[in-house]
């Protein structure tokens, strides 16, 4: 079997990201650079189909054309924007897309995500990109287009609007930790906002005597 080890580390992370709700059974899906000429790549309908159980056979070889070398399995609908970042971002060498919860809000609100903590700030920004359809073409382009004006090296992380979010990183590993990242982060974002909309930040705590400050 080609990339056995590879396949199985994929199979890991994917069941890790549905099980801590970092996505749905509505869908997402992960590819992995590697080498020269190919790339491994969860199948469609992994989270519908499968609960995200997947087996290393199930995670498919593929070239940049959609070409299936190895697997079980169709190549998911999303292909199109998964080979855009790699066309536009040569060092990368995985790519998330998911459905997370957190970070959902955001999205489909139309929301940039600020950074409530010191572990996101190394992306820059996550912007939210405008709406285009779920595995459309015009949605590769969009991701494209804003993945080459980020001239800044890896990570790269957006979402999208209605829809989830894409991150971008040298590694399976790294990628798989900053889409956590991001969503923690997001949850502190909500929860920090419902905070300061009952000024509960303005509240002095008698018990140790400060008060709250968000500028702080």
């Amino acid at each position: 079997m080609l990339y056995l080890d590879q396949r199985k580390e994929l199979c890991e992370v994917t069941r890790m990201m549905f099980d801590r709700f970092n996505t749905n059974a509505a869908g997402g899906n992960i590819s992995v650079k590697v080498s020269e000429k190919h790339f491994i790549m969860t199948p469609t309908l992994m989270s519908q189909a499968k609960f995200c159980r997947l087996n290393p056979e199930d995670i498919l070889v593929i070239d940049k054309e959609g070409t299936i070398y190895e697997g079980v399995g169709k190549v998911t609908r999303e292909f199109n924007m998964h080979i855009a970042v790699y066309e536009t971002k040569p060092n990368a060498g995985a790519v998330v897309h998911a459905h997370p919860k957190e970070s959902m809000v955001f999205a489909a609100l139309g929301l940039d995500l600020p950074h409530f903590t010191e572990s996101t700030r190394k992306l820059g920004e996550i912007k939210v990109l405008d709406f285009a359809p779920a595995t459309s073409l015009q949605l590769a382009q969009m991701v494209k287009n804003y993945m080459e004006t980020r001239k800044a090296d890896l990570p790269v992380a957006a979402l999208l609007r209605e829809h989830g979010i894409i991150v971008v990183d040298k590694t399976l590993r790294k990628t798989y930790d900053m889409l956590e990242r991001i969503e923690y982060n997001a949850y502190v974002a909500i929860h920090a906002k419902i905070f300061e909309g009952l000024r509960m930040l303005e509240q002095k705590h008698d018990a140790k005597n400060f008060q709250y400050n968000l500028d702080e």
